[in-house]
């Protein structure tokens, strides 16, 4: 039985892209997650108005990768200690967030943080949020997998 993880780490095209190629993933989604409006668009969502951030939800086969690896991943591929951006992106939709599925996924995410923050992994503290996954509203199909439809990528 698969599960999923939802993860928000600036660019959804970017980090879409990072999971995508993880084996024991065998599906993705980009869309919007963590705010306040029903249905949002992604004129929306960057108007800064609706809360939401772009995140990624990935359907992974437990039996083949792990949650706990998929959170090392999530780390590796973004600047956690941003707040309210990734790079040149910025914005409340650019945030760092794990949205946990279960009491399991948030007792792994916050004891991964705080391994990260005793291994003074980053030179800035950690600005990921941890919260429960809300609805996520799938992106525009033009969002879905833009990088292998478009080329590209974000350089993880």
């Amino acid at each position: 039985m698969f599960q999923l993880a939802t993860f928000a780490a600036g660019c959804f095209w970017g980090i879409e892209d990072v999971f995508l190629n993880v084996p024991g993933v065998v599906a993705t989604r980009v869309g919007y997650c963590g705010g306040r409006t029903d249905n949002p668009t992604y004129r929306d969502v960057c108007s800064g108005t609706t809360g939401h951030a772009e995140a990624v939800e990935v359907a992974f086969d437990p039996d083949v990768v792990s949650y706990d690896a998929l959170l090392k991943i999530f780390w590796e591929c973004h600047d956690p200690t941003q707040v309210n951006r990734q790079g040149a992106d910025f914005g409340e939709q650019y945030r760092s967030v794990i949205f946990c599925h279960s009491d399991d996924q948030h007792a792994s995410a916050c004891a991964s943080r705080t391994d990260h923050e005793n291994r003074n992994t980053f030179r800035r503290t950690i600005a990921t949020q941890i919260v429960p996954a809300s609805v996520f509203w799938e992106a525009e199909a033009y969002h879905q997998k833009y990088h292998q439809k478009n080329g590209g990528g974000c350089g993880f």
